[in-house]
Order: C-alpha cells, then structure tokens, then sequence
C-alpha cells in the first residue's frame, strides 16, 4: 500500500513501509519555495568549512566528499556521500557554521533546502520525520564503526573498508566501478596513513584480484571482505 505526504498542497509518494525508504526526490520536487536544485562541476566547493549553515543538501547523482582542516592545516576527509544520500544536515540540529568544507568528487546534482523548510516537513509529516530519523540514525552508526575501525584496525583493514564502502557492497552488486578513481592521497587522508602505505596496500590488493584500477577507474570486488573479516 502507497501512502501519500502533503506539502504546500503537493502530494508526494512515500515508499512503502515494509521497506523503510522513502522517495525523497518526489517529496523535493513538491517545494517550489525554499528548494534550490544545483548543478555543479568536479572538485567545485559546495561550502565551505566556518561558513554559516542555514541549510542541507541532498544527492541526486555524483559524489560529495566532507573534508575537515586542522588549525594547523592538516586536511582530512571524513566522509564520502553518494546519490540518495544527505549532507549539511546539522543545521537542523542548532549547528551554526559548518564543521567541514563540501566538494564535488564529480558532476553533481543535488537539491539545497532551506533550514525553515525541512524542519516545518519534519513538525508537520510524521512518515517524513521518521524516516528522516532513520536516515540519521543509519548515519550515526555509520560514524561509529568508522571511530572502532580506526581505533582498533590495521590501516590494511581501514583501507579494505573504505573501499568497500566507496563501492556502496552489498547494496547493488558484488562489484561496481568507483568512478572518478579515488587518488591515493585521498584514501590515505581517510585511512589516516601515508601515500606509499597506501601504495602498498593497493598493489597486494590488486595482485590479489580483490580490485583493478587504472588511471580512470577503480573496480572493487567482494572478495576484499575477506581482509575485513581476516582476524
């Protein structure tokens, strides 16, 4: 059974239940006021980190990725969002600047709302709120085993995951291209090593059959679980 949102006067489709997800593109494309749906280009600022946050974004196609820089200048990535998937949404949770800097892995679309916006559809439609609730939740868990993975893991095993996950396993496929490739200074920034650690990885991976890559892409195959799960 569809059950069905309204929002300005719009009817919106919601998945159904049984299935926990929710079509938020449908919902965005009800908001004619307080919505903005952007365009932009490989490697461009989203936003940046200090500036204010009055607002979250959500992906329609391409990647995102968070990166957060030190007083002293040291970079980190944090986080790496794909098509689906939220960004900026601590706005909603009284954050009044933003704690990391946003840029574009590729093309991307994405819609930016309005903070006043979101949180009148989370107040007003309770299907919305919960599910809102269980994206955030989702993601809190996320961020938790990212904190046990690098307490406790090898960067082997970080870097294993992280690929992984890059290549969203287990949800479509046992294997799927990264596209752009993710440069190894990048996976070192996220795995929390060197470069040439990760160059290490990197080629006993690939002589292992677990990923190929060349100088556009990067294919990550299931049988990289097994470094994850390797104690």
């Amino acid at each position: 059974m569809v059950q069905f949102g309204f929002y300005k006067g719009k009817g919106v489709a919601l998945s159904d239940k049984r299935n926990h997800s929710i079509d938020w593109e449908a919902i965005f494309n009800g908001i004619f006021s307080g919505k903005t749906v952007m365009e932009c280009s490989k490697n461009h600022n989203i936003f940046l980190q200090g500036k204010p946050a009055d607002s979250l974004f959500y992906v329609r196609k391409g990647k995102v990725k968070l990166t957060v820089i030190s007083q002293e200048g040291k970079e980190a990535i944090i986080a790496v969002l794909g098509k689906g998937e939220f960004f900026g949404e601590g706005c909603l949770a009284g954050q009044q600047s933003r704690m990391a800097t946003a840029v574009a892995m590729t093309d991307c679309t994405f819609d930016k709302i309005d903070k006043s916006i979101m949180l009148s559809m989370i107040h007003e439609q309770q299907d919305v709120s919960e599910l809102f609730v269980r994206h955030l939740l989702s993601r809190n868990i996320r961020y938790e085993a990212d904190l046990v993975d690098q307490l406790f893991n090898s960067s082997e095993k970080r870097l294993a995951r992280i690929l992984l996950l890059l290549a969203r396993f287990g949800k479509e496929s046992r294997s799927e291209l990264v596209f752009p490739k993710v440069s190894q200074e990048e996976l070192a920034q996220m795995v929390g090593t060197t470069r040439s650690r990760i160059s290490h990885f990197m080629n006993k991976f690939r002589d292992l059959g677990f990923v190929e890559y060349d100088q556009d892409e990067l294919k990550v195959h299931g049988a990289l679980l097994s470094i994850v799960l390797h104690e």
